[in-house]
């Protein structure tokens, strides 16, 4: 790390390609300006300000012949080079927030936590599950015409149609995270069949040690035991070894896919959005598909100012379990039989 005149640690950025001739010095000065924008400004006008900004504060010449050439170009292209440093500008910008740590930041600049300023150039968090979202496994009597992708101890794990294409997008788009509420073992099993070398790029992959669990029998399926996946573990940080600040991830930018809709119930009522079930029988199931229900939405979800609220306006899958339920009171039973620190905050 190297710090500039002005006292801001930054990293130096990657080189810009000979046809731009942006100087490192023009770069660390468009970062410096975008930090006290970030401070005095939101999300919504950083594209204006870039476009100003490369307007208005372009690289002075270093010598008479740079001048010289730069007073004969035509405006085509001074067009085109404008369009370039933007181009260049917008990398490093981005670069320099996703790579950089909360100590690589200026103190003095105060800069704001995700979901406020900077939310737009930060990936959103996407949990996903396992079973019933990425893969069906069958325990017992599964179907011995459909050929299996793989056998987790004595079950049978079918890989949904699309679901490697759907991991690269999600990659691509977000930060991505598994949480299963099977064993450890089980779940390590589960996501090197599915993912192979992607896991490497998961932030976290949790399983059944740390969902809330309540010793209490599910409604649906004999032996099965009730638990909740409090994304309060997530936000404040339950691991002290996870990699980031507390409260980096909060509300506004995560999103926790799973097929039961109950395990959802510790978290406000728009992080999470619950699919049907996939079962291996579907074999013309599309969902994970370019153009597929879940793709789609995920697609546009990439795009929104903030999750909770884009999960409010566009409900998907099934309904969340409410007061209105006909399963409410069962389960309002199982939330009063937590222990304080364990219900759901208010």
């Amino acid at each position: 790390m190297n710090q500039n005149h002005y006292g801001l640690l930054y990293k130096p950025p990657p080189a810009a390609p000979p046809t731009t001739r942006i100087s490192s010095h023009f770069l660390k000065l468009k970062l410096f300006q975008i930090h006290l924008f970030c401070k005095f400004s939101n999300s919504e006008n950083i594209s204006k300000f870039l476009r100003y900004s490369m307007d208005n504060n372009n690289p002075s010449p270093t010598s008479k012949k740079s001048l010289k050439r730069k007073r004969k170009l035509s405006k085509k292209k001074k067009k085109e080079a404008t369009a370039q440093e933007n181009k260049v500008l917008n990398c490093n910008v981005i670069c320099e927030f996703e790579n950089s740590t909360t100590e690589d930041r200026p103190k003095d600049l105060s800069i704001p936590s995700i979901g406020k300023s900077v939310g737009c150039l930060k990936k959103k968090l996407l949990i996903l599950d396992l079973n019933g979202i990425l893969a069906d496994i069958v325990s017992h009597r599964f179907p011995k015409n459909i050929k299996r992708d793989a056998m987790i101890g004595k079950k049978a794990l079918f890989k949904r149609p699309f679901c490697t294409s759907f991991l690269n997008f999600c990659f691509e788009k977000f930060d991505v995270a598994v949480w299963s509420s099977r064993m450890e073992q089980n779940v390590n099993s589960i996501v090197n069949h599915l993912m192979g070398n992607m896991s490497q790029r998961l932030i976290f992959c949790w399983h059944i040690s740390q969902c809330t669990n309540t010793n209490i029998k599910t409604l649906d399926k004999i032996g099965k035991p009730v638990v909740f996946k409090d994304l309060r573990r997530v936000w404040n940080k339950y691991d002290p070894n996870l990699p980031w600040e507390k409260g980096y991830y909060n509300e506004s930018n995560t999103l926790l896919i799973d097929d039961s809709p109950y395990k959802g119930l510790l978290n406000p009522p728009y992080n999470s959005i619950y699919p049907p079930s996939f079962n291996c029988r579907q074999l013309n199931d599309k969902s994970l598909a370019v153009g597929g229900l879940l793709r789609k939405y995920l697609e546009r979800l990439a795009d929104a100012e903030n999750v909770s609220k884009f999960v409010e306006q566009n409900p998907f899958g099934q309904k969340r379990i409410s007061e209105t339920s006909e399963s409410w009171s069962f389960y309002f039973n199982i939330l009063q039989s937590l222990k304080p620190k364990d219900r759901k905050s208010d």
